[in-house]
This record gives C-alpha cells, sequence and structure tokens, in this order.
C-alpha cells in the first residue's frame, strides 16, 4: 500500500475558508475525496452549499476545471459554486442572504 498524500489545495483555500467562517458560515474541507469533488462543504443559514476553490491569483487558463471535475459538475443535480478570492466568498454568502430572503 503506498503512503497517503495530503491533499492539495489552491493557495486561495485558506482565505476563502476563514473569510468564511468569519462571517459566520460553518465549512468542512472536501479536497481529499478526489474524482471531480468540489473541494468544500458550506453550511450557511440552515442550508448546505458545495464549492469548487480556484486561485484567483492565477491566470484564467489556470483556473479553469479539471476534466474530472468538468465530469462531476456536468453529472451533479445539485448547485455548486466555482470561488476564487475572499471577495467571491463573501459576495456569494450575500446572494445567498437575497435569495433565502426572496423565497420566504
Amino acid at each position: 500500500m503506498s503512503p497517503r498524500r495530503a491533499p492539495r489545495i489552491d493557495g486561495s483555500q485558506p482565505a476563502i475558508i476563514a473569510a468564511l467562517r468569519a462571517q459566520g458560515a460553518s465549512v468542512c474541507s472536501l479536497a481529499g475525496c478526489a474524482d471531480g469533488v468540489p473541494d468544500l462543504v458550506i453550511g450557511w443559514r440552515g442550508r448546505t452549499y458545495l464549492a469548487e476553490v480556484k486561485d484567483g491569483a492565477k491566470p484564467p487558463s489556470r483556473r479553469s476545471l479539471t476534466p474530472a471535475q468538468r465530469e462531476w459538475h456536468a453529472a451533479w443535480r445539485g448547485q455548486v459554486v466555482i470561488l476564487s478570492t475572499v471577495a467571491d466568498a463573501t459576495a456569494w454568502l450575500d446572494a445567498c442572504d437575497t435569495a433565502i430572503l426572496a423565497a420566504r
């Protein structure tokens, strides 16, 4: 059996997780799951969301989904968001709040 390696994460992931948690979201990393599964599961206002994290410091060509991620996203019948920066994460939480309020 080969030794288990630590999962690779995008450079912006720790800052995005910290920003989400600072706003009150619960966040769990799924980075070790592989096979195209998104990086994070996020709990916000009683709802659960999936997020793929890409490094916003990299050029757009280096932020594209891998083939496994594209396949997973295409097959998934639920929601998944792509977050690249802390600003993306906080704006996304605000948009979730707007959608939650509109649904009431």
